[in-house]
Formats: structure tokens, C-alpha cells, sequence
């Protein structure tokens, strides 16, 4: 039993509401038997669906039942449910993944619902959960569509030193890459291709202009080798086990990103040395939980070790 041939019994149930059961087996292809399983596999996941006998008895679905805008396939509806999960917990997500996750669970029909949810209470995940903020999606849409549509777009662009400015660029493809969105292209301001995170785009406007890109562009390749020849080569993401208010206070912005989360402040930078990131969380004087990367944890512990030494001394 395929589910199209439940969907489109389905359909000519809303669409025809009434057909006997020979009716309906004939537009199917199928014989009536089968239609009552049609029926009784619909009404196992929540769709209730009625039979009458007699000369206005039929098949239809209880009057005042709405059906929900989307209907998915067990497949379907774990591919959506998963995904949602996955993007989450990479950082991929953009906007609310929770709220879409949730106005997906309640237009599935109520057995549905009840197996997606197991999927979401059971399934774990052996990367850590990326952090940081996403990229706004008006954002995001405006620069993917520039991109693909070939147009320049305007860029109000706050650089990791906290600097605004105001950049014309020509767009040639977005990269998703370690928790971060990216777009590369044509900066009109510098006249070089330059990688920019959409995180940090403030806002974005299509411009007039159109532009014919390079044939043989590669984003990817693009944005690896433009961060791997970032001075700072090590990102970093830290929880300090301090408040939101006394962390601003003792780290300068143009260092890195506070975010209160749950366990205290979460501090994003990137570093040169870890050695020296080492010290400076040890100086902080707050407990702190390191997230990435493990070389640091190596650093911290050698640390520990030469003041413990030094201590004995």
C-alpha cells in the first residue's frame, strides 16, 4: 500500500466527498477492499474518515474537520523533523528553529506527531551544540538572492573590531562553514573579493546594478583559504561562570562576543596563541567551562601545572 495512493484517496475525499466505494476503487485503480484499508490507514493516524451505506452514504471526511495545510509521509515528516534537529545543533538554523519545529509538529496528524516526537526526545548528537548568534533572515534572503540573481547588493557591515561601514558588493555565493554564514564577492569598497560574515551584516538592500560574475568561482575554496589565513586561527567559545554585566565590564569588545546563556556568559573570540587565551581566563578569576577548542584545554592544564610548581617552590 503506497502512501499516494492514501494521499490521493485523501484528496478526492475533500474534493469529492460522497463517492462510494466502487467510485473511489475505480478512480484509484484498485479494488473496493482496498479502499477500506485506505480508509482504516487514515483513520489510524488521526483523519477521521466516515462511511455510509445507502443511496447518499459514501466515503467522506466528519463534517467540521479541518485538514491540516501540509500532509506528510512518515519518510517526509522525519526528513523535515531531523533536519530541524540537525540544523539546530550545528548552528545552521536560521531565525526560529523551535517555532517551526513546533508549527510542524501540530499539523501532523496526531500518530504522526506522536513518532516525530520520539525522534526529538530520543536522538543525541556527537558534535557539541554551535553557538552564536545566526544571521538575521531578511538578511539572508536579500544577499541569496542578490547572488543569485546577479545583482549588487548594499551591505551596512560591522567588521570584528566593532567598525561600521557602509559596502557595495557583488555577491558570487554563500558558504556555510564551522557554525558560520558567509558570503564571498567583489568588495566595491577595497575593489578585492573579500569573505564577509552574514552575522555580522546589520542590514542589506538590492541594488540597481548587475554584475557578471567569474566563471570559474569556487565560494568554498574562497572562504577556507580566507580564513585559514585569519592571524586569529583559533576560534574559541568559552562559558564564564559570571554575569552578562561583569563580563563587559573586564573584556573589551573588540576581543570577542558575550552572550548570556543559561550557565553563565558564553565569550566567542578567536586567538593566535592558547597559551596566552590560557592566561587571560585564568586571569578573568571567574570558573570557566571551555567549549572549543580542546587545544585549549591542553593549554589551561599546562598552565595549572607550571603555577602549581611554581607554587611549591
Amino acid at each position: 500500500m503506497s502512501a499516494s495512493q492514501v494521499l490521493a484517496f485523501l484528496e478526492l475525499l475533500q474534493g469529492r466527498p460522497g463517492l462510494g466505494g466502487a467510485a473511489l476503487a475505480e478512480q484509484l485503480g484498485v479494488d473496493p477492499r482496498t479502499i477500506r484499508r485506505y480508509a482504516d490507514q487514515l483513520r489510524d493516524l488521526g483523519i477521521p474518515v466516515e462511511a455510509a451505506r445507502g443511496r447518499y452514504g459514501g466515503y467522506r471526511l466528519r463534517p467540521g474537520y479541518k485538514l491540516p495545510p501540509l500532509m506528510f509521509t512518515d519518510a517526509e515528516a522525519t526528513a523535515v523533523v531531523v533536519g530541524l534537529l540537525a540544523s539546530r545543533q550545528l548552528g545552521l538554523a536560521v531565525g526560529d528553529a523551535d517555532g517551526a519545529l513546533g508549527k510542524v509538529r501540530r499539523v501532523l496528524p496526531v500518530a504522526l506527531r506522536d513518532r516525530t516526537l520520539a525522534v526529538a526526545d530520543t536522538l543525541a548528537f556527537t558534535l557539541p551544540a554551535l553557538s552564536g548568534e545566526p544571521p538575521d533572515a531578511a538578511v539572508l534572503l536579500t544577499v541569496a538572492t542578490a547572488a543569485r540573481d546577479h545583482r549588487r547588493v548594499t551591505l551596512r557591515y560591522v567588521s570584528w573590531r566593532g567598525e561600521e561601514t557602509d559596502r557595495e558588493l557583488d555577491p558570487y555565493g554563500m558558504v556555510f562553514h564551522a557554525g558560520r554564514w558567509y558570503v564571498a564577492g567583489l568588495d566595491h569598497r577595497s575593489s578585492e573579493v573579500r569573505t564577509f560574515r552574514i552575522d555580522r551584516v546589520l542590514s542589506a538592500r538590492l541594488a540597481a546594478e548587475s554584475f557578471a560574475g567569474p566563471v570559474d568561482f569556487d565560494p568554498v575554496a574562497h572562504v577556507t583559504d580566507s580564513l585559514a589565513k585569519v592571524p586569529y586561527r583559533h576560534p574559541v567559545e568559552v562559558v564564564l561562570e559570571t554575569d552578562l554585566d561583569s563580563a563587559r565590564r573586564r573584556i573589551s569588545p573588540t576581543l570577542g562576543t558575550l552572550v548570556e546563556v543559561p550557565d553563565g556568559v558564553l565569550f566567542t573570540t578567536r586567538a593566535e596563541r592558547l597559551d596566552g587565551m590560557a592566561v587571560m581566563l585564568a586571569g578573568l578569576g571567574w570558573g570557566f567551562t571551555i567549549r572549543v577548542p580542546d587545544g585549549l584545554r591542553v593549554a589551561v592544564a599546562e598552565l595549572a601545572t607550571r603555577l602549581g610548581e611554581n607554587a611549591r617552590r
